[in-house]
């Protein structure tokens, strides 16, 4: 069986310590700089503790260094690299190219590199170009279906990543210019205000409106759960969790249902066991509804009444009267449950003040009609089941008491001994063995719990009750001293130029800084002009987006549908005019840069 990694995000060292005990094989998490999240910071300090509590279990530790950067940034970012290496990180997730020009030159310590979906890792010639390069990780776009997953897994040797859980960028990650152009906040700098979710309206050349104030860009949340078996059977290599803006109880909730669905189907790279008092039920946290995105088919990815969280289905309104509403469902509603609905105005909702087997009792009346759909987006009882659970994670251990030393073998063949220092006989040996046996069974807060007890056929020396906790609290530490001393820690191979893809590229390409430059040149590849980022300059007419997602296809004018062949754009609230530009051979949209 196949050994695979579940990925999961923190946003500081409790969050990461949360992901580990809820059964993450991997932690990816920020630095103090240089992350695409510049809200999820963390100091070298709390890093190195989560890397000595995560090593303990054989968990890997990443760190995003995932932002574009000038020279100077480049250079402290070297820095920042290395003193990772030193306190233990396992890898670090990149796109800057700069950085691999600088390992090149042999200014990096040996740490892994994974290039960043920000990297725009969409086609089987961008993984192959990472994969000679001597890249020990591709991280995929979330935009390609599973055939086109296997083809880049078996065509590869590197690992390969892909994103099961979380929130969708519209765009290819690292062809988002949207924020950038409207406020100067970039999403390859960590610092995306998030236009795709704001309200536009779809309009034609003609100034017909198609769609009007709608969140045309914001898509629902992506969940690929249903297709575990089929990612693993692509050659998935990680199983990667969005999310390092969320809270422990979002983290501790999908980490553990995803920790429970591939332990269906693989071995994980990682040891120990979860012991937890809930369970897990991701459409009880946070969701904008989900799709499985372009896995499979083109579906309804998109949500353009709301970008907030929508919740679970918990069924249609059957009858409205003064104070209440009947609705048929065959959920448990509780008092202080969020309700929400989609209104006249867009997301409405209320909290339920009471409940009378199918009758709600609002705390506000809402206008509201027979067969409305609600959904509940917060859960008074499951939320403070969350609040209250705390899952553990501990490695199996089985012991074997001698009458001269006791012997500690985990789950991963790991070894260790303590000598028993008393000569003293005892005066009944088979009260003192059950009192060796009692005492050893209990593992308290350490990292392990009791697989088995064997005892030998020899007496044990008499001891009280205090040395044998002490017997077994030295036992377990050297045990535990031990993991971290056989903890293996992979190193990034010497990596090479390789032929890019592409002769030549512009802004996209998204290069700050010289070395990039440098890079980009070695393989061939021309750079006709910097990042928008350095160079400010914005022209008419520039691609601001590339998306799978489609909103000729979402207002049912796709061109394989229908002869339609005006030409659209996107308005935003400010008024602000986005040409659209479709490439229906590959099925994606482009949104061009307007003006007013």
């Amino acid at each position: 069986m196949k050994e695979v990694e579940l990925l999961a995000p923190a946003k500081d060292l409790e969050t990461g310590i949360c992901a580990i005990n809820s059964g993450a094989d991997a932690v990816y998490i920020g630095a103090d700089n240089f992350g695409a999240r510049v809200n999820a910071a963390n100091s070298l300090d709390d890093i190195k503790k989560l890397v000595e509590y995560a090593h303990k279990f054989f968990v890997k530790i990443h760190v995003t260094i995932n932002t574009i950067m000038s020279d100077s940034e480049l250079e402290d970012a070297v820095k920042l690299i290395n003193k990772l290496y030193e306190i233990g990180v396992d890898a670090i997730i990149v796109q800057d190219m700069g950085i691999l020009q600088k390992a090149i030159e042999g200014k990096l310590a040996p740490i892994q590199l994974h290039m960043s979906t920000q990297c725009d890792n969409r086609s089987l010639e961008k993984a192959k170009f990472f994969d000679n390069v001597g890249a020990s990780r591709v991280i995929l776009a979330r935009e390609l279906s599973l055939n086109q997953i296997k083809n880049i897994c078996k065509n590869t040797e590197c690992e390969v990543e892909t994103f099961i859980h979380g929130a969708l960028c519209v765009s290819y990650s690292g062809q988002c210019y949207m924020s950038f152009a409207n406020g100067g906040r970039s999403a390859n700098r960590g610092k995306c205000a998030q236009p795709c979710r704001k309200k536009y309206s779809l309009i034609d050349e003609d100034g017909k409106i198609l769609l009007k104030d709608k969140y045309l860009l914001s898509l629902k949340d992506f969940n690929a759960s249903p297709h575990i078996k089929e990612l693993l059977d692509a050659g998935v290599n990680s199983f990667k969790i969005e999310g390092r803006l969320k809270d422990n109880n979002y983290v501790k909730n999908v980490v553990l249902f995803y920790n429970n669905l591939l332990k269906r189907y693989s071995k994980r790279t990682s040891s120990g066991k979860v012991f937890c008092d809930f369970t897990p039920d991701i459409n009880k946290t946070f969701n904008r509804q989900y799709t499985d995105y372009f896995l499979v088919l083109r579906n309804k990815c998109y949500n353009f009444l709301t970008p907030k969280s929508m919740g679970e289905c918990i069924g249609k309104v059957t009858k409205v009267n003064k104070i209440s509403i009947e609705v048929k469902t065959d959920k448990k509603l509780n008092p202080q449950d969020g309700i929400c609905y989609a209104g006249l105005d867009g997301l409405d909702g209320f909290k339920i003040n009471r409940t009378e087997g199918n009758l709600i009792y609002p705390n506000k009346m809402p206008k509201i009609s027979i067969g409305t759909v609600l959904f509940r987006n917060y859960d008074f009882e499951y939320s403070k089941l969350l609040d209250k659970s705390a899952p553990i994670r501990k490695i199996g251990v089985n012991i074997e008491i001698h009458s001269d030393k006791i012997i500690a073998t985990d789950e991963d063949n790991i070894t260790v001994s303590v000598k028993i220092d008393s000569s003293e006989q005892s005066k009944n040996p088979q009260n003192m063995l059950n009192s060796y046996i009692k005492q050893f069974s209990k593992t308290g807060d350490s990292d392990f719990y009791i697989l088995n007890i064997f005892s030998s056929t020899d007496p044990v020396p008499f001891l009280p009750v205090s040395k044998v906790n002490e017997l077994r609290r030295n036992l377990l530490q050297k045990l535990t001293q031990e993991r971290l001393n056989r903890y293996q820690r992979k190193v990034q191979k010497s990596l090479s130029y390789a032929k890019f893809p592409y002769s030549s590229s512009d802004y996209r390409a998204n290069v700050m800084n010289t070395s990039a430059l440098k890079f980009y040149e070695n393989c061939g590849c021309k750079i006709s002009e910097p990042a928008l980022e350095k160079s400010g300059n914005i022209h008419t007419g520039a691609e601001l987006m590339r998306c799978k997602h489609c909103l000729r296809y979402s207002a049912n004018i796709c061109s394989k549908k229908v002869n339609y062949n005006k030409r659209l754009f996107l308005v935003d609230e400010n008024g602000k005019k986005y040409p659209l530009r479709f490439d229906c051979k590959n099925c994606e949209m482009v949104v061009l840069n307007g003006l007013k």
